[in-house]
């Protein structure tokens, strides 16, 4: 299950990044597919990308929202979060350990020969700060003399869109390397220490910062699409807790707002089938062990 779940993310990460055409336009793709959110964190500006980014639409969204209301616009597209409501309520955090371009590259660094070391668990919160601050408060309240918000998160903090756009576009627009300053190396280093902190712990950017993330937590309780843990079954040995990429303690906290369901409590650790995939509370799979 483990081989489908990569094959899976890198076919997302093909299909959300599938216009290469810009290395002979030298600009971002803005066609007909651009109207599609992506289900993971993948940036807009990438020269690559045929989706948009729900995050940075929402910030787009509540930044313009001030600047509609003072010139008597009343309509406000807010279909980017009821997509967001949607995936989250059927398939919650399951998205960030299947569909995002940005953790999947976090989990290949990880796979590097090196000493690891666990993430305290009070850092989770931390995505849920940016997703309030740095999503809705600030692009909100914080307005030009027009009455427009910024970006803050994409602007600030995306390490992804630093990776996936700021990057490429320099290369491929190498008149944009004059207007370089501040705000790129503060973004540049956040991509580093990102990057390699990915290299020594498991989904590092996913669990303390990512707001997409701390988003889909928020359906952690009511998501279609679950591990359901059989209590009469289970006999606390916690090897879930060993082979866990979030640190999620499985057989204590079954909805814990980290699970991304990447099935390797059910299929790499339980030896007793006391963990299950459910859709609706109706069992869907069954370990690989009692497949063979």
């Amino acid at each position: 299950m483990e081989t489908v779940r990569k094959w899976f993310q890198v076919i997302v990460a093909l299909l959300s990044n599938s216009s290469w055409s810009f290395p002979f336009t030298g600009t971002i793709y803005r066609g007909p597919l651009k109207v599609i959110c992506a289900p993971g964190l993948n940036c807009y500006s990438c020269p690559a990308a045929t989706t948009y980014c729900p995050i940075g639409s929402i910030q787009q969204l509540l930044g313009n929202l001030r600047f509609a209301l003072e010139n008597g616009q009343y309509h406000f597209g807010l279909s980017v979060l009821g997509i967001l409501g949607v995936l989250g309520g059927m398939f919650g955090r399951m998205l960030c350990g299947w569909a995002c371009p940005f953790g999947f590259l976090q989990e290949l660094l990880h796979k590097l020969p090196t000493r690891k070391f666990a993430i305290p668990r009070i850092l989770s919160y931390g995505k849920f700060m940016f997703l309030l601050m740095f999503v809705f408060v600030l692009p909100l309240v914080l307005v030009d003399e027009f009455g427009a918000g910024s970006p803050w998160f994409c602007k600030f903090v995306c390490p992804a869109g630093t990776l996936e756009a700021g990057l490429p576009l320099l290369l491929l627009q190498p008149g944009l390397r004059e207007s370089l300053g501040l705000l790129f190396l503060n973004k540049f280093v956040i991509l580093l220490l990102c990057l390699g902190w990915a290299v020594f712990s498991s989904r590092p950017f996913c669990r303390t910062i990512c707001p997409l993330g701390a988003f889909y937590a928020l359906f952690s309780r009511v998501r279609l699409v679950r591990l359901h843990l059989d209590e009469s079954k289970c006999t606390n040995c916690k090897a879930c807790h060993h082979v866990c990429p979030m640190g999620v303690k499985f057989n204590e906290a079954p909805d814990d707002t980290e699970c991304i369901t990447c099935l390797a409590c059910m299929n790499k650790a339980c030896k007793f089938d006391a963990i299950s995939l459910e859709i609706g509370g109706i069992p869907l799979a069954v370990t690989e062990k009692r497949l063979s």
